[in-house]
């Protein structure tokens, strides 16, 4: 009992000496990396983007990425994802037979040395099999990394589609 008696009067006065004051502060990340980063996810979104028929770019969307990206999302019945090329195969067909267009909504960017995170909500149109037009949104998880020769690559995307149970967070809805 003396024991943690004296470590609780120890604690204390070293717990009351760490406040929001004396914690570092973060720093905004530079310009030209956030330009570089929200530059990398447009072309991302721009890759997958295209009316039904036309052949998607995978060449292009492989240079994007890092050789061993994984590419996730969050669905109903649980994770679905794997690699890259898994990506390709599962969702290539269905891109072009169905056309699919992706665009941004709202970036956030945070970048900590080489580690950059982007939460970016997402508005997507395609035609669905019955041939109805098809509408979702969400929000993207990007992780990119900076390469030696500067460049932003994706290392990761996680996403979840907006649901009533999720829908966007106001701050992330440029229609609210």
């Amino acid at each position: 009992m003396r024991r943690l008696a004296a470590a609780l009067a120890a604690a204390v006065p070293l717990a009351s000496c760490a406040s929001a004051d004396t914690a570092p502060v973060a720093s905004a990340p530079a310009p030209a990396d956030v330009a570089a980063i929200e530059a990398a996810l447009d072309q991302v979104y721009a890759v997958i983007s295209g009316p039904a028929g036309q052949a998607r770019d995978f060449e292009r969307m492989r240079t994007l990425f890092t050789p061993d990206a994984r590419l996730t999302a969050i669905t109903p019945r649980g994770l679905s994802g794997g690699t890259l090329e898994d990506y390709i195969a599962r969702s290539g067909k269905f891109l072009v037979e169905q056309g699919f267009t992706e665009r941004a909504l709202v970036n956030r960017v945070e970048v900590y040395g080489d580690l950059a995170h982007a939460w970016s909500s997402y508005e997507g149109a395609f035609t669905a099999p019955d041939g109805k037009p098809g509408k979702v949104r969400g929000i993207n998880s990007f992780q990119l990394v900076r390469q030696a020769d500067g460049r932003w690559l994706v290392q990761s995307i996680f996403w979840q589609a907006e649901s009533p149970a999720h829908p966007l967070p106001s701050d992330m809805d440029e229609s609210r």
